[in-house]
């Protein structure tokens, strides 16, 4: 099992000081991954938790990060495609991961606020096959020695994308969403599926569909990463409640070994607070505490 954590640079801190002392904690801490989160305007919910407080950029962030960490995994959770120029999302996603030495993964989805989508000039309505698009043109930018490329968004033709991405063919690109849009675009389009707070149980009902779609695009289970992110709060009590990554040591220990046994490599935690010293004891905690176990 690997784990990820992602760093609060959503959350309005004023000192981006704070943000990267996170990541390089998380780093420190054991932590095989780093995340980020990703929207472009005030809107929504982002709205009424923010205010004007600032929502850093993801990928300036990350970059950053990059330069201040050594080998911890580089991920976005999630991009939204639909907000971006897939051409130069893949200039921008293929230079971190050179300059990174094969650090990123790319997580990807369409977006849920539609207020946000027409500030931007985007389509909600077609938000969904605009994703698509846009990760095919980027594995054809980032794979092919001659790109070419004739969608309903993007055509090219007559030119050379460079560099290539560190890692080959490309950095993995996991898919966010639970819809069974989402879940078909994991499958066709993604390396691996990456939802959102499910318990083991809701989980374990949806990995029947991600693999049936597996069997019938004739892909191999083995090699699709289910990456899944979670709310952490590592407590000194027993914790009664449904919340999927919230408990006790041993709480979290027993849950996440059942994440494991149904198939999920990858657990991705958010401490959804701008409390930093509070976000550095859960940090401290679950390496101590929880990491261990799965780190023999």
């Amino acid at each position: 099992m690997n784990f990820g954590f992602i760093i609060p640079h959503n959350f309005g801190l004023d000192s981006p000081k704070d943000v990267v002392d996170v990541a390089v904690a998380a780093e420190t801490g054991g932590f095989d991954s780093v995340w980020v989160n990703h929207h472009v305007l005030h809107a929504g919910y982002v709205l009424d938790r923010l205010d004007d407080k600032p929502y850093y950029d993801a990928l300036t962030v990350l970059t950053y990060v990059a330069a201040k960490t050594k080998s911890v995994k580089l991920g976005t959770t999630v991009l939204v495609l639909p907000y971006l120029n897939p051409v130069v999302l893949a200039k921008t996603i293929a230079t971190l991961d050179v300059m990174s030495e094969g650090r990123m993964i790319v997580g990807v989805g369409v977006g849920s606020l539609p207020e946000e989508s027409e500030a931007l000039g985007s389509d909600y309505s077609t938000r969904g096959k605009y994703a698509n698009e846009s990760i095919e043109i980027m594995k054809e930018l980032w794979t092919n020695p001659l790109p070419n490329y004739n969608g309903n968004y993007y055509s090219f033709t007559g030119v050379k994308f460079s560099p290539k991405p560190y890692q080959r063919p490309h950095p993995p690109i996991l898919v966010g969403g639970q819809s069974m849009p989402a879940m078909c675009r994991a499958v066709v389009h993604g390396d691996g599926w990456h939802p959102i707070g499910l318990s083991p149980q809701k989980l374990e009902d949806r990995l029947k569909v991600i693999n049936r779609l597996l069997d019938q695009n004739d892909k191999d289970s083995r090699y699709f990463r289910i990456s899944l992110r979670s709310e952490l709060e590592v407590t000194d009590r027993n914790y009664e409640g449904s919340a999927s990554t919230v408990g006790t040591p041993d709480q979290l220990i027993n849950k996440i070994s059942e994440y494991e046994r149904i198939g999920v490599s990858e657990m991705v935690f958010s401490v959804s607070t701008d409390d930093v010293p509070y976000i550095f004891s859960m940090i401290e905690k679950f390496s101590k505490e929880v990491l261990p176990a799965f780190k023999k």
